[in-house]
């Protein structure tokens, strides 16, 4: 699979909703803006759905592995 760049508000989104996973606390807005936003990259940049999000997840859940 190929690296994607993802844009700093697309991260910024989902270091959100990673914190509130961890938390406990996820919120049903924070879920839904990021399927949201993660579809609207996914068909502005060419990609598949399930790339994007696999790949947001990786880069932000495992960033100090890599």
């Amino acid at each position: 699979m190929a690296t994607i760049d993802f844009p700093d508000d697309l991260i910024a989104l989902a270091r959100t909703s990673w914190a509130e996973i961890q938390a406990g606390r996820l919120t049903v807005d924070t879920a839904r803006a990021v399927h949201e936003a993660v579809a609207a990259f996914a068909a502005e940049a060419g990609h598949a759905r399930l790339d994007v999000e696999m790949g947001l997840k990786r880069a932000v859940r495992h960033a100090a592995a890599g």
